[in-house]
């Protein structure tokens, strides 16, 4: 089967975790006898696309505007273009090139424009792998009104998003029921965890000693890695480290980019946080490198999601085996799957002291040891790349090279 993925972040210019997910997704589509074609965009991109190959993956990247670490009313002007710019530049390759699949990621949004197109020309099905309920999200937050232009415009673009896909895969049984309610309509939702692969030696290469470079020692490090932003609850990480400030063998460190990484930043020189560590983003490869060398993998929500979110990081912290620390908003059961699979220590967003208990317990590390196995585990039960395969080749092949008309 020939399949195309479509993502508005890839491998190797990627430092986020969707865009290595999808390069572990596309190299098991791969290795399981597919051919596979991954269309994103690249504002560097000096041609109209480039084709290029990754680890016997075709890359068809497309030029557009910047849509990561720029200002929102930029961002949301080159989004909205994605799928304009993506057939204007790609309309010739793609009609002498059919695929039998089509899957796009979300977020972007702004996916539709471009998966009707390739509907129409290649009379392919299309599986949707929906990984937050945006603009959702951001109206729980108090970021946009619920009756606001902005959001009628995101609800129209999300509409279109879910209307166009034959399949829509949704991260967990919380969030399923949360689209069932909400969108009684669309009856073609399937479980769909997130994923990753095992590490293989090559992954474990130290790119960097961590430890060594910062005289950071034998402390214990719990270490937080991704989007440094307000979905996140930045301050509920900054609460803890504090409290922490009496255990002299322990050390935050806070590496990513986003719109509180100020915030984090001047919060450390403010109270003089001297066990936290702020760094920026680094390569995927770097991250994984010095995901080896940590001892307590963190992860925080904010209290105010309605939604249930699952961050990507935790999948990093369980294929190097270390046991996860989290807060997350009210009803979502990603606490029950991390307690239940014994991999780690899980509180509620607001609730700091119990978030602090657990840390204090994670400083055993005996228990660091027997739930960082459990993580391994669990990462090998629930969240293998290779069933994710399985799940969205079986749901393709139940349409017999035919779409869904809606």
């Amino acid at each position: 089967m020939k399949i195309l993925i479509i993502v508005d972040d890839y491998l190797p210019k990627s430092i986020k975790v969707a865009g290595k997910m999808m390069h572990e997704l596309a190299l098991e589509f791969l290795h399981s006898g597919h051919v596979v074609t991954v269309v994103t965009p690249d504002p560097e991109e000096k041609e109209s696309y480039l084709l290029s190959d990754l680890d016997g993956i075709k890359v068809l990247r497309f030029r557009s505007g910047r849509i990561k670490n720029v200002p929102k009313p930029i961002r949301l002007i080159n989004e909205i273009l994605l799928s304009f710019r993506a057939i204007k530049a790609l309309s010739s390759w793609l009609q002498k090139n059919p695929h039998d699949l089509i899957i796009f990621y979300s977020p972007t949004i702004f996916w539709s424009g471009l998966v009707r197109y390739l509907k129409e020309i290649w009379k392919s099905p299309s599986y949707l792998i929906l990984r937050d309920f945006f603009p959702q999200w951001v109206i729980d937050n108090g970021m946009i009104g619920k009756h606001s232009i902005l959001a009628y415009l995101f609800r129209f673009y999300e509409r279109r998003l879910y209307q166009i896909a034959d399949v829509i895969g949704i991260q967990s049984p919380a969030n399923l029921k949360w689209f069932s309610k909400f969108y009684p309509k669309l009856k073609n939702t399937q479980l769909l965890y997130n994923w990753a692969s095992p590490l293989t030696n090559e992954n474990n290469a130290k790119l960097v000693d961590i430890r060594k470079e910062y005289d950071l020692g034998d402390r214990i490090i719990f270490f937080y890695g991704g989007n440094i932003g307000h979905a996140q609850d930045m301050k509920n990480l900054l609460v803890l480290a504090e409290r922490m400030l009496t255990f002299s063998n322990v050390q935050f460190i806070f590496l990513g980019a986003g719109d509180e990484f100020l915030l984090v930043k001047e919060t450390i020189t403010q109270k003089n946080l001297s066990n936290c560590l702020l760094l920026g983003s680094v390569s995927q490869d770097v991250f994984t490198s010095i995901l080896t060398q940590i001892d307590v993998g963190l992860f925080t929500l904010h209290p105010d999601h309605k939604t249930h979110n699952f961050p990507g990081k935790i999948l990093g912290y369980m294929q190097v085996g270390i046991p996860i620390l989290g807060a997350v908003n009210q009803g979502n059961d990603l606490k029950t799957v991390i307690e239940e699979g014994k991999a780690g220590l899980v509180s509620l967003a607001g609730d700091h002291e119990t978030f602090y208990q657990n840390a204090v317990t994670l400083l055993d590390s005996n228990h660091r040891k027997s739930m960082g196995k459990n993580a391994k585990k669990l990462l090998d039960t629930t969240f293998s790349v290779a069933t994710t395969v399985e799940k969205i080749v079986s749901s393709a092949k139940k349409y017999d090279g035919k779409t869904i008309q809606r």
